[in-house]
């Protein structure tokens, strides 16, 4: 087990994540999640193309929601080359409402929400609050992390521009 203490803050108050920590230049986690319809499925980005992973605390949140839309519009200008999963403590049902919405659906939504598998395997669960910390993973074709943003306070947005960057560096290869 790769375990280092990371902390993050809410609104200034430290959390500790809980679970394995995963540097960027590591082989993705392979974990189970669960979909829109409620199956347990095992989550592996190997060999599954180039995939820009997002972490949220909740889509019911202002900052959640307005994150995930700002990505799906940045994920719609890069066409096929690169696909989108978001991930979070969330409910199916919530993700679907929220999803519907919003009107976003180039964007994959699945749940960690049953067994913190996700949130375990890649160090970012926050275990007092049974959320997912806020972050972005760029994970290259061939299941390498190629970029990880944690965001030190789990109400900020996150630097798109860096992510964008990342994803743009992974794409030019």
């Amino acid at each position: 087990m790769n375990e280092k203490t990371v902390t993050v803050t809410m609104k200034g108050e430290p959390l500790n994540l809980t679970g394995d920590y995963v540097p960027a230049g590591s082989r993705a986690p392979t974990c189970r999640l669960t979909d829109g319809e409620l199956k347990e499925l095992v989550f592996d980005p190997q060999g599954q193309g180039n995939i820009l992973l997002i972490t949220v605390p909740s889509l019911d949140t202002s900052v959640c929601s307005k994150e995930a839309q700002r990505l799906s519009r940045e994920i719609e200008k890069l066409g096929d080359e690169i696909s989108a999963v978001l991930i979070s403590m969330d409910l199916p049902f919530a993700q679907k409402r929220w999803s519907e919405a919003a009107g976003i659906d180039n964007i994959r939504l699945l749940s960690d929400h049953r067994l913190a598998d996700f949130g375990r395997s890649y160090g970012i669960l926050i275990e007092d609050l049974r959320l997912l910390a806020r972050s972005l993973w760029v994970i290259d074709g061939v299941g390498t992390i190629r970029y990880k943003q944690l965001v030190g306070e789990v109400t900020d947005e996150p630097d798109y521009d860096q992510a964008l960057a990342a994803i743009e560096e992974v794409l030019r290869e």
